[in-house]
């Protein structure tokens, strides 16, 4: 069986160019929709096809998401590099692709391929990360790699816009080469990584089966709003089909492409349930705050654009403070800290009224980051500190994962049920919202509607943040599963290994 190994004295006395290769990697991944989001009006005014509008960011998030966890498992199979740098090229070969096309339908197609080589950087960069940095300092240095997403959420907007006014729209995927091409650089200098001569054999079909599952249940998910009924059962059947099929396939696998007995691990396990509800509570906010401001408080866009910017910033600097506490206390004090902030946000955003401004919704958004940075990086290095190196790739992918699965549940149940408040029956102002977000449309309604509207939006949104509350609770018992004296000095004994079957 091949063992790969990151060789430690090397790496220590380089990791810091290597973490700088792994900060540039993830930039690269967090703030691509953010970016590509400020530009899209342009792109959609040269190419046209406004209908598939959405498919830009679908097709990037979905074959990304699927693909995690397969990268994250060859990662451990084959080493950190040849993975890395498979990814790192169809990231940045689609990148210059995206920025080549003549049209949307060209567009989404290399959307497609740049996802799936996105889903390479960010868990394999994590799990390099990982490898190079003892328990102690694991935590304080994945706090810098989690901080790197409250960053580029707001550099992204603001780079994005000066990339078009100043330049043309293929710039905004263009500026990916560079960065990419210094973080390839990077890490086949510095990072040292022997890997003996011995092949492995890959399980295909369990990678086949886990992008079909996945894809068809994170595509009913996504698109829920917009399919047929009978597309919709469709996909969910397919996807459910694939999932029981593989694990009934990974049970026998040699090597499986998605270890079942890691994810049967306590620790695991809870960091794999913290990320999907981080993942849900977080596109409660993300998605429907700036709905709030404008719709229900009649501010523009760069209003609600500030208000979600205090969620970027002190997720940004919670998550420093998370690796300093857990170094201090334990995963679970860092985990309960995220959950009571979370609650208090929640608290906010429950509370909310229009006549209270946004500067009350900012405030709820300030907690909600702070509660993230603690949460999601407690439940990330927690899940890495308690498995062997050769299974570091599948746990970190796994959380990741688990957080994107999340995200889609979360944007589904909670854009279900804001539909369901405003083209309920008797309702009669699902059409009639639109106008609410333009102050130029919002200016051609009278006082009266207006209120009547305001009134709508906001009862809807409010029983959206009665849920997310609800998540925040849930994430409040969950680090309660997490030994009180496990952390990053005092790391969990290794547990059995997984009996191998014979083929």
């Amino acid at each position: 069986m091949t063992e790969t190994r990151i060789a430690q004295p090397t790496a220590v006395a380089r990791r810091g160019a290597v973490l700088a290769a792994c900060m540039m990697a993830t930039f690269m991944v967090a703030v691509e929709n953010s970016i590509v989001g400020t530009a899209m009006p342009t792109i959609v005014a040269e190419l046209g096809g406004f209908h598939l509008f959405s498919w830009v960011f679908a097709a990037y998030l979905l074959s990304q998401a699927v693909t995690v966890p397969i990268y994250g498992r060859l990662a451990d199979l084959y080493g950190r590099k040849r993975v890395f740098f498979a990814g790192a090229a169809l990231f940045l070969v689609s990148s210059a692709a995206c920025g080549l096309a003549w049209g949307m339908l060209p567009l989404i197609v290399f959307r497609t391929l740049q996802g799936l080589g996105a889903g390479a950087l960010q868990p394999v960069a994590y799990t390099i990360v990982g490898d190079i940095y003892n328990s102690a300092e694991r935590a304080r240095i994945q706090g810098w790699l989690s901080g790197v997403f409250g960053l580029a959420a707001v550099i992204g907007p603001a780079l994005g816009a000066f990339l078009v006014e100043h330049g043309s729209w293929p710039a905004v995927f263009w500026v990916n080469l560079p960065i990419g091409a210094v973080a390839v650089t990077m890490l086949a200098l510095f990072l040292d990584e022997r890997t003996a001569p011995h092949r492995r054999p890959i399980d295909f079909p369990g990678s086949v089966l886990l992008m079909i599952g996945a894809g068809a249940l994170m595509l009913a998910l996504v698109q829920a709003r917009s399919l047929p009924a009978a597309a919709l059962a469709g996909l969910l059947v397919v996807g459910l089909a694939a999932l029981v099929a593989l694990i009934a396939h990974e049970r026998h696998a040699i090597d499986p492409m998605v270890p079942l007995a890691l994810w049967g691990r306590r620790i695991i396990a809870i960091s794999n349930l913290g990320a999907l509800i981080i993942g849900a509570v977080m596109m409660g906010v993300i998605a429907f705050l700036p709905t709030y401001v404008q719709g229900a408080m009649g501010r523009s866009a760069g209003v609600a654009g500030a208000a979600m910017g205090a969620m970027s910033i002190s997720w940004t600097f919670s998550s420093f403070a998370a690796g300093r506490l857990m170094v201090r206390t334990s995963y679970r004090a860092a985990a309960l800290v995220g959950a009571l902030l979370l609650i208090a946000g929640s608290l906010f955003l429950i509370a909310l009224e229009p006549a209270r401004g946004p500067l009350w919704a900012a405030a709820g958004a300030f907690l909600m980051g702070l509660g993230m940075g603690f949460c999601n990086t407690a439940f990330l290095v927690s899940a890495q500190a308690n498995v062997a190196w050769r299974e570091r790739g599948a746990a970190t992918s796994s959380v990741l994962f688990m957080r994107t699965v999340g995200q889609s549940l979360g944007a589904g149940l909670f854009g279900a049920l804001l539909n369901y408040s405003l083209y309920r029956p008797g309702a009669d102002v699902g059409d009639l919202v639109d106008r609410l977000m333009e102050p130029a449309r919002r200016s051609t309604l009278d006082p009266a509607e207006i209120a009547r509207l305001t009134d709508a939006i906001a009862g809807a949104l409010h029983g959206v943040y009665l849920i997310v509350g609800l998540l925040a609770l849930i994430a409040l018992v969950l680090p309660l599963w997490i030994p009180a004296s496990l952390s990053p000095r005092q790391p969990a004994p290794p547990e059995p290994e997984p009996v191998k079957r014979s083929p």
